[in-house]
């Protein structure tokens, strides 16, 4: 297995937003001369200065730990989707339907057994959501509503908006939705 470059990880990030490292230092409050020590790789950042960095560049932090390769095809093959969560029997879980979390949205694919939920409780993220059921029946806790989805309807979620998924058929229920900026 290839080890994870975070330096190049962090200077492509930076890049992609069109940052310099001056920048990024005066959004981080770290100095530009560590940032530039940390992207040649004489330096390893702590967590707290990872987490720093992350928040500015506006993406997961978990994201400088995966390893791609520059030349990754654009195109997801079903038998190799990554899995973001699963629950511990593989009931639930959400599939990464675009190559990587690098970018501007994530399209995603998410699989609730009957009487299985997203999470135990309601949820925010910082991004735009909009989701459309391909599969079966899904309860949307949304802000303090409940809406009933069935295969074909989908719904726009606005940024910030606490929400849980919950399957109320007795069929496995598939979600696709799409996340802008990428938050898993």
């Amino acid at each position: 297995m290839n080890e994870v470059d975070i330096s190049k990880n962090i200077t492509e990030y930076r890049k992609r937003k069109n940052m310099t490292i001056k920048e990024l230092a005066n959004l981080t409050g770290v100095t530009s001369s560590l940032l530039s020590q940390i992207e040649k790789g004489s330096a390893n950042p702590s967590i707290n200065t990872l987490k720093q960095i992350s928040s500015a560049l506006d993406i997961p932090l978990f994201n400088f730990f995966i390893n791609d390769v520059a030349t990754e095809s654009l195109v997801v093959r079903k038998e190799s989707r990554k899995k973001i969560m699963f629950s511990e029997d593989d009931s639930f879980a959400y599939e990464l339907l675009t190559p990587n979390s690098k970018g501007e949205i994530e399209f995603m694919l998410m699989k609730i057994p009957p009487q299985g939920s997203s999470s135990k409780e309601e949820f925010s993220h910082r991004g735009e959501e909009v989701a459309y059921v391909i599969k079966g029946s899904v309860r949307l806790y949304l802000m303090n509503n409940v809406i009933d989805l069935n295969c074909g309807d989908s719904v726009k979620i606005l940024p910030h908006s606490s929400h849980k998924w919950e399957n109320i058929g007795s069929c496995d229920c598939e979600v696709v939705f799409a996340v802008t900026p990428p938050s898993f």
